[in-house]
């Protein structure tokens, strides 16, 4: 199991998480966060969006993790509770993941 730090109960951001979007963020204006979106994905189900905003948007909730910030819209908490917001470094490739105990696919 990665290395987490709660900072909000619901949601977490592992360090690999934090230290990836520390580099990213470097060389961007201060504030710079993650934004996280679950969004609707057809026969699917639901799917994750992350980007990047300069700032959180008043229904945001702001995680974070050793300087690392993530927004997440109000409407996607309720998706993402419990769970872990992860960076990973594969040989397939490297991606942000969310770790979701809810997600049944």
């Amino acid at each position: 199991m990665p290395d987490t730090a709660t900072v909000n109960p619901d949601v977490s951001l592992s360090a690999s998480a934090a230290r990836r979007i520390n580099r990213i963020t470097a060389g961007q204006p201060a504030g710079t966060m993650l934004r996280v979106e679950v969004i609707g994905g057809g026969c699917s189900g639901f799917s994750y969006r992350f980007g990047f905003a300069d700032k959180a948007n008043a229904d945001d909730k702001v995680i974070e993790r050793d300087g690392a910030k993530v927004a997440i819209e109000e409407a996607s908490l309720r998706f993402l509770a419990g769970s872990e917001i992860d960076f990973v470094d594969e040989i397939i490739g490297a991606s942000f993941k969310v770790h979701n105990p809810n997600a049944t696919a």
